[in-house]
This record gives C-alpha cells, structure tokens and sequence, in this order.
C-alpha cells in the first residue's frame, strides 16, 4: 500500500480573488463550470502571485452541500473583476498531502482521515460555526495545466494540534 507524505507546515495570511459556488452535492456539475470559467478568466487578475496556481477552497457549512471558491492568490492592489469575489485567509497551519496523477483521489481523503486518527492534530475549525463534514475546510492548489480527467494537485487542511482534555 502507498504512503502518502504528510507535512505540517504554516501558511502566511493572504488576500485571494475569484468566483463562488454554493450548492448541493446534486449540483457538482455547475462548480466544475465554475472552476473552468475561473480557470479562463484568469488572465484578469493581473496581480496573481502565481498565476500557474489555481487554488479550490472548500467550506461544508450546508449539510447537503458546501461553498466552493475558485480562486488565485493576489497582490492587495488587484482589483476584483465582474462576478468575482475576495476572500482573505488568515495564517494558518496546514496539514500539507500531495494527490498524485493516476490515484483516486476519494482514496487520498480516506488517508488523510486515517492521519488525524493516528496524530496530535485535528482539523481545525471557526468557533460557533457548524460544519457538515470531518475535514470542514479544504484547499487545494491545482497546476492551471492539470489534466482535468486526471489531476494532481496539492491539499491543504488546516489544523490546530490536539490538547487532551479540551
């Protein structure tokens, strides 16, 4: 059986802008949309800091669904296009898996599940806020060159570690 590398790693705060999706998991087909149209418009923001980075923030805050932003990392004085959004993200610490080409990506979750079982972490999450899902929030930071049949990207979960007794 594979091993996946995990490392935790913290993430400066950063301001990041594209387009929203919320809906029901009976609606995927319009986030894909979603994403694509993003991947398309990216020539717009002129002040990507990694323009080659396409990031997908994942928020289960509905318990049949989630909000989806598909987004690129900006510079403050990016202006935010038509139907696009901001979203700024405070430092934090990420568990950092790398999904590889030609794996299932269901199978790279159910991984990352078992990790925080065996580990001092737990995902981390807002106070006061209900989730829908055992890693509540997402990231993922996919090449704009990915095979979209067959991606390889990279997923952040944020984490806080575990205290006993809390």
């Amino acid at each position: 059986m594979e091993k996946l590398n995990y490392e935790i790693i913290t993430k400066p705060a950063y301001r990041a802008i594209g387009m929203k999706w919320e809906g029901p998991y009976s609606e995927i087909k319009e986030l894909k949309e979603v994403i694509n149209t993003m991947s398309t418009r990216a020539g717009e923001l002129e002040h990507a800091v990694e323009p080659e980075v396409q990031l997908g923030m994942s928020y289960h805050l509905r318990p049949d669904g989630f909000i989806h932003y598909s987004v690129f990392e900006v510079e403050l004085k990016q202006e935010i296009p038509d139907e696009m959004e901001e979203i700024i993200v405070p430092e934090m610490q990420y568990l950092k898996v790398q999904h590889e080409k030609g794996k299932d990506f269901g199978h790279t979750y159910s991984k990352i599940y078992q990790w925080f079982k065996e580990s001092d972490y737990i995902p981390y999450t807002e106070q006061n806020v209900e989730y829908y899902d055992d890693l509540p929030i997402k990231h993922e930071r996919y090449p704009i060159d990915r095979d979209l049949n067959d991606p390889h990207f990279e997923i952040l979960i944020p984490v806080i570690k575990h205290h006993l007794g809390q």
